[in-house]
């Protein structure tokens, strides 16, 4: 059994000492937009001041109970999905625990969500445990320049080409959506979610702000898309916030983006 984990709600209706798996187990998977596009939740967790790694790392900025946080946000998605640079850093997987494995299974779903790497043009280091678990699809998606899409196999992988040399995010979603897949919930890296943002193809953002100030050169949680940034402000509903300890779980739902 997983440990159980303390949260307090704190909007919408408070309520103080409830448990994060029982507080979330009523999450709805989301739904596909009316034109088929994949719903697109971004989850990140930063420090107080808004940086999403430390020493190189998203490790260490949250707790035991955000990383369970995680995972439960996982079991109501489809597809999973990061850029190559999480990958590499922080040797990324998403494959989820056997408790939460049959919490998917009871309602009808396949017990693992699909996993999802988005590389571009960059080599994809295969040793690290994201290629490990053959009991979940994993989806890789190269740009053409990429040497996977021409002399370099991945194992054990379907295998996306895109036809620039960078995969679009409207490209992979199009792609998703293609094979049944009515939502993506991505993990990062910044660079990622600037890209989804730009394109206006985020729908939500599940934010923890774990309790530390590192005031380091750390990307935040979107790398800076211009000198400007957007051309017209997200603007964002503010659904809940729970508090574990010193820490915060936010979530958002994004409505017009300027690209």
């Amino acid at each position: 059994m997983p440990a159980p984990y303390p949260v307090d709600r704190l909007w919408p209706d408070p309520a103080a000492g409830l448990d994060l798996d029982a507080e979330l187990a009523s999450l709805a998977p989301p739904m596909a937009h009316a034109d088929g596009r994949p719903w697109v939740t971004l989850n990140m967790v930063t420090s107080i001041d808004g940086r999403a790694q430390l020493a190189g790392k998203a490790e260490g900025l949250g707790s035991r109970a955000d990383r369970r946080l995680m995972q439960l946000y996982r079991v109501a998605c489809d597809v999973v999905g990061s850029g190559v640079g999480t990958l590499v850093a922080d040797d990324f997987f998403s494959h989820l625990p056997e408790d939460l494995v049959e919490r998917r299974r009871a309602a009808g779903r396949a017990g693992q969500p699909a996993a999802l790497l988005i590389a571009g043009r960059h080599r994809i280091p295969t040793d690290r445990r994201w290629f490990r678990y053959a009991d979940q699809p994993r989806i890789v998606a190269v740009g053409a320049g990429s040497p996977h899409a021409r002399d370099e196999p991945l194992p054990g992988v379907e295998l996306w080409v895109a036809p620039t040399e960078e995969p679009e995010p409207a490209w992979v979603l199009e792609r998703l959506a293609a094979a049944g897949h009515g939502s993506l919930l991505l993990e990062g890296g910044p660079t990622v979610n600037g890209a989804f943002l730009a394109s206006g193809l985020v729908d939500e953002l599940c934010w923890t702000v774990g309790p530390r100030l590192l005031a380091n050169q750390a990307l935040p949680m979107v790398a800076p898309l211009a000198s400007d940034g957007l051309a017209v402000p997200a603007e964002a509903e503010l659904l809940s916030v729970h508090r574990h300890a010193n820490e915060l779980f936010l979530r958002y739902r994004l409505g017009s983006i300027g690209a």
